[in-house]
């Protein structure tokens, strides 16, 4: 395979490694190579360094000139990869054959413009440290003044990107600037004087400051916790990726974001506004990846166009009862600095733009985001919420940058009019959960075994998207190859095996249940904390609350307990659960197991609408208690936070804990009839929910469907219906459902929600158009859907992330299901590869309505291998391929299928690069068609000529309504000739 080859066939891993640190040094180090060697000109340079422009774009445009330049070009850019990436980062490249000597440049060729070019990697490694002399050297010779200095010298730079800047701006001056700066740089080596003096126009305390907080961020974050806070995992051999993306459709923006692109421009909606969301259901990594962010930073790897950053816990600010100023807040919380305190802290007041504030959990704050008090000055002190909220709406600190961490479901419309943009953290794609399982594993026998039993059990697979679900099923590898034809389904299942595993460590038993009955007063006693403390939105536990539920020193090590970071120290220890859903899972327990619960906490966990009512934490639950086992546990006056969704998730649990297949377990811990009794209350309460969403649809617009848009929660008692795995509850349930259409678009639904959705609505009793859109379904989703597919007569799967291999699962089920009659798959990652399953549809199914793939990869071969299954077919009436790049060939394709048919009635190939050649074939679908009513051309390339045909098709036939033609290639004088001509043109 020649190097032009590679380099496209590896474009995705190459942009990977070219980017997903989030710095700009390996793309820039690749630039200084190429522009030595003299492969980029130094137009080509600028063209691709605007300032502003986001890392992957540059990354880009890099990798199209580089093709477009020929084989020996790549081969140079392969070679170059080779010598710029760390091994790491260039895992999963593999450049055969495409060896090139990279030393056949001379370091000096002339003292001229051009030996800036040339020796450009070697002078960059030069100047970093001696950036203020080589400066002083250029001012002192009359060639550069202070704003030249000052623009050279920006805090925003690294000192390898300072010294690009220096070399352009000696360049931009002439050969006079250059002479001076290689003298300089001559003179210095011939006196032995090193060129890497570091030097800082920074006050010394702030850099004395920034080093101590660097430091300490770096010591936080470098290892992940383990069982019981005894052992740790560096952060480095066991973090990656999850998939980020917009929340708001950009169109400037295509492909992954890095770590650099979440506080960067890219996708911003709100340019006056200085706060970015990152929100993602429990599990998905939020906390983790915010880890990874705050040490890449304090290594130098990325954002370091911030000076500071001061990361905050949200859990951690629970416990913080005094009213405090944000400067008491940043070094009291962050790092406290030696000296100079005043004078740092007006430096950050002064210059706002170079810090960076990380709030993590705003889900697990005590107080609901509220911007009824309002805050302007920093030395005011104030409650901790107060000062939080303030600092996020941009009354405090305006200008500096805050990153906030948060579950969706507390993200309500008056934090969003706060945000700069929202970024969504979606979890593990399936090569991440490939990868995860293959570092968890250091023996690769093991990890294979692992994800050969995921591969059998595409349930589990699903579940494995969640981080932390992939971790437990990872870290219980024995239980889950040793199961056998009892694989875990469920999400409660995947957490009674890291139960049973956590268990068995300190078992002397580990026959039948006994493992749970020997730690059975274990489990009451943790579950007792859980629960307690999950109703006053409590999640970190001093040595009084574990010793008021009765958790010893030996409950603690079993592991699910760890010692509480920025908490704990040699007088006090604070501790919390590995995860805050393993918390709600051993409250969950206790609401199983325990005699002392009240009737009323089921009902209530299952009607969270009253949550939002209680005026004081805490009441929710201890309401349910017997009043001898009320606690103390809040304080007065205290609002409450909406703690839905850790209630969600403890109700999920309950579930999935009282079905059937799993009360025999506990048979030993609690009376049958006791836990019969709950299952059944479980039972009524979900379906007491369902029908309270199915009694709120509103009766349909005489003419229209009748539609149900799924409000919060039903998602959530789906998967609470799933989790008890009860046909007859799914049943009971969809049998009181009566409507046309069923809406779940931006619900996060997952490959886990695919499942429990396809559990339950294949039992519907008449077909429904289910509408999925701009959720992250997935190739596994789409799998996890097949099972109610033959209740869908329509399925809209827009913005999904599907690819070709998903789509080839879904069209072979849809063949065989007699309803299946419309799919939408607007930008999803579809190739010429899906086409052939299209085409196979179209032919096998006569009945078969709608086909939309707008905005995917679809080329001219895409189209005729389509167009094969459009001869065939008598009964399609929308097609729809905006978006795509099938041009002229593939249109004279399309036109030719479509000539004679007599029910297509919408046709849409706008922005597909179609030019006159194509309209020209098109009319003739015009001339033939007896049904077609309306064409969309727009954003093509099409000219008078063909439009011109258009016309003359539109004389022989009345039926068309009209052919949209907006940004063509047309001059005014024609748009406005052609629409005198021919009124049914749309320009």
């Amino acid at each position: 395979m020649c190097a032009q080859e590679l380099v496209l066939k590896q474009r995705t891993q190459i942009l990977h490694a070219l980017c997903s640190s989030g710095s700009a040094e390996y793309l820039e180090r690749v630039l200084d190579i190429l522009l030595a060697q003299g492969e980029l000109m130094w137009e080509d340079y600028q063209n691709i360094q605007v300032t502003g422009r986001e890392l992957y774009t540059k990354a880009r445009q890099l990798l199209d000139l580089v093709y477009t330049k020929g084989v020996d070009t790549c081969k140079l850019f392969l070679a170059t990869l080779r010598q710029v990436l760390p091994e790491e980062q260039g895992l999963g490249l593999s450049f055969p054959g495409c060896l090139f000597n990279l030393n056949g440049k001379d370091e000096h060729k002339s003292i001229s413009a051009q030996t800036l070019l040339t020796g450009r990697p070697i002078l960059v490694s030069k100047l970093q440290g001696c950036i203020d002399d080589a400066l002083k050297a250029l001012v002192t010779s009359g060639h550069f003044t202070s704003a030249d200095c000052n623009e050279v010298q920006l805090p925003v730079y690294t000192p390898s990107q300072q010294a690009r800047r220096l070399l352009d701006h000696v360049r931009s001056k002439g050969e006079s600037a250059v002479n001076v700066l290689l003298q300089y740089i001559q003179q210095k080596q011939e006196l032995g004087l090193p060129l890497n003096q570091e030097k800082n126009s920074l006050p010394k305390e702030f850099v004395r400051y920034q080093k101590k907080l660097s430091s300490s961020l770096s010591a936080q974050s470098c290892f992940l916790s383990t069982y019981g806070g005894t052992s740790h995992m560096p952060l480095d051999d066991i973090y990656t990726e999850g998939q980020l993306e917009l929340a708001h459709d950009c169109v400037d923006f295509h492909g992954p974001l890095g770590l650099e692109d979440i506080v960067g421009m890219v996708g911003t909606t709100n340019e006056e506004a200085d706060t970015v969301l990152v929100s993602g259901e429990a599990g998905s990594g939020k906390s983790t990846l915010l880890q990874r962010l705050h040490l890449l930073w304090a290594r130098g790897v990325v954002l370091q166009n911030f000076l500071l950053l001061f990361p905050f816990s949200c859990r951690g600010l629970n416990s913080e009862h005094r009213e405090l100023s944000v400067q008491e807040l940043l070094f009291q919380h962050c790092c406290w600095p030696d000296r100079e305190q005043e004078e740092i802290f007006q430096f950050i007041q002064d210059h706002p733009h170079l810090v960076l504030f990380t709030f993590d959990g705003l889900d697990e704050l005590k107080q609901s985001f509220s911007d009824e008090h309002r805050l302007c000055c920093p030395t005011q002190r104030a409650p901790i919420h107060i000062l939080l909220f303030n600092l996020i709406q941009g009354s405090l600190m305006k200008g500096v940058r805050k990153l906030v961490i948060s579950r969706p479901e507390v993200v309500g419309p008056v934090l969003k009019k706060c945000l700069r943009k929202e970024v969504l953290l979606k979890g593990f794609s399936p090569s991440g959960i490939n990868c995860f399982v293959r570092k968890h594993h250091n023996d690769p026998t093991v990890a294979a075994k692992v994800l050969a039993s995921l591969q059998t059990n595409t349930a589990l697979l699903g579940l494995c998207h969640s981080p932390v679900l992939c971790w437990i099923v990872s870290q219980c590898h024995k239980e889950l190859l040793g199961c056998g034809e009892g694989s875990p389904q469920t999400i409660t299942d995947v957490y009674l095996m890291i139960l049973q595993h956590f268990l068995q460590h300190q078992s002397s038993t580990t026959i039948g249940f006994g493992w749970l009955q020997e730690h059975q007063e274990t489990v009451r006693h943790l579950g007792q904390l859980a629960f307690e403390r999950i109703g006053a939105t409590c999640y970190i536990f001093s040595d009084a609350d574990l010793e008021t539920c009765g958790v010893t020193e030996k409950d603690i090590c079993l592991g699910f307990l760890i010692q509480s970071k920025g908490m704990s120290s040699a007088h006090s220890k604070h501790y919390e659960f590995l995860h805050v859903t393993l918390q709600c899972f051993f409250a969950a327990l206790y609401i199983v197991l325990s005699k002392n619960i009240n009737r009323s906490v089921i009902q209530k966990l299952f009607e969270l609408k009253d949550m939002r009512k209680i005026g004081k934490r805490g009441i929710w639950f201890t309401a349910c208690w017997p009043s001898s086992e009320k606690q103390e546990l809040v304080l007065e006056g205290e609002t409450t936070a909406a703690e839905t969704p850790n209630l969600h998730i403890t109700a999920t649990f309950v579930s999935g804990l009282l079905s059937r297949r799993h009360q025999s377990m506990w048979i030993p811990c609690c009376q049958s009839s006791v836990l019969e009794k709950k299952s059944r209350q479980v039972w009524r309460c979900l379906s007491k929910g369902m029908q309270k969403h199915f009694k709120s649809i509103p009766q349909p617009v005489e003419g229209e469907k009748k539609s149900m848009h799924a409000m919060p929660g039903f998602v959530w008692l789906v998967k609470c219906i799933y989790e008890m795995q009860e046909s007859r509850i799914a049943k009971d349930a969809m049998s009181k459902l009566d409507v046309d259409h069923l809406k779940l678009s931006y619900c996060n639904i997952g490959p886990v929600e695919c499942t429990a959705l396809a559990y339950v609505l294949q039992h519907l009793r008449s077909p429904v158009g289910l509408q999925l859109d701009n959720n992250s379904v997935g190739d596994v989703g789409v799998e996890q859907l097949l099972p109610c597919l033959h209740i869908c007569n329509s399925l809209y799967l827009r913005n999904n992330n599907i690819s070709d291999e998903g789509i080839c699962k879904l069209i072979a089920k849809g063949i065989q299901c007699e309803n299946f009659r419309k799919i939408a798959l607007f930008n999803n990652k579809l190739t010429d590869a899906c086409t052939q399953h299209f085409s196979h549809l179209l032919k096998t199914k006569q009945d078969f309505l709608s086909l939309r793939l707008g905005n995917n990869n679809i080329t001219a071969q895409g189209a005729k291998q389509l167009a094969e299954g459009l001869k065939v077919n008598h009964s399609l009436q929308f097609l729809g391929l905006w978006g795509n790049k099938i041009g002229d060939t593939g249109a004279e394709a399309l036109a030719k299928a479509l000539e004679s048919s007599k029910t297509l009635v919408w046709l849409s190939l706008v922005g597909n690069g179609v030019g006159s050649v194509g309209a020209c074939a098109l009319a003739n679908i015009i001339k033939n068609n007896t049904s077609l009513e309306e064409l969309w051309l727009t954003e093509n390339c099409i000219t008078r000529a063909g439009v011109e045909c258009l016309i003359e098709a539109l004389e022989h036939n009345t039926r068309v309504k009209s052919i949209w033609l907006r940004n063509n290639d047309l001059s005014l004088e024609e748009v406005e000739e052609m629409t005198r001509l021919e009124p049914r043109l749309i320009f």
